[in-house]
Formats: C-alpha cells, sequence, structure tokens
C-alpha cells in the first residue's frame, strides 16, 4: 500500500514538471543567436548618408542587429559611422533606442 501512494505522488510531480515545462516554453520566447557584422546593415546605407527614410528592409536589420550596437561602437573602425546623426537618425525612424554603452 506505501509503494502505491509513493508512486502517485512521483506521477502527480511529473506531471507538474511537465505543465510547468510547457507553460514556460509558452511564456519565454526562444531568441535566436544574432551574427553581428556590420555589413548586414548595408541596407540602411542610402538612409544613412541622405535624408530618405529608412526602409522596411534597413529597419529590420537594424532590429536584428540591435544587440550589436554597443560592440560597433566600441570599434574604432565602425564607431563614427554608428554615431553618426544619419544613423541615430534611422535607428529613431525604425523604432530602436540608440544604446548608451
Amino acid at each position: 500500500m506505501m509503494m502505491k501512494k509513493v508512486s502517485t505522488a512521483s506521477g502527480v510531480a511529473v506531471c507538474a514538471i511537465v505543465v510547468m515545462t510547457l507553460l514556460v516554453m509558452e511564456v519565454i520566447p526562444i531568441t535566436e543567436a544574432v551574427t553581428c557584422s556590420p555589413v548586414e546593415l548595408s541596407p540602411c546605407l542610402g538612409a544613412i548618408t541622405s535624408s530618405s527614410p529608412p526602409s522596411s528592409t534597413c529597419c529590420q536589420k537594424v532590429r536584428e542587429q540591435r544587440p550589436c550596437l554597443c560592440g560597433y561602437l566600441k570599434n574604432p573602425s565602425l564607431r563614427q559611422y554608428v554615431n553618426s546623426p544619419g544613423a541615430r537618425r534611422v535607428a529613431s525612424s525604425c523604432g530602436v533606442p540608440f544604446p548608451t554603452c
């Protein structure tokens, strides 16, 4: 009789773990790794160097590369471009807050 209660308690515990796992999988979005490559921002070049509005492709790339922006700002070769008024305007137009690193 004691074995039956332990078995039932174990079954309830396993069910609880499965339910919690499923809930966590629904609530927490799985993020994909971002490959930081400034070349990915090439669709934004026209908008950065002129007053033209950024394209939807540009904004998509800016959002994808957002985790990389601090690294770009710390890179002496890229800092002047990423920190330019045009790049700040594009980020703002795309709804991406400019990072404070």
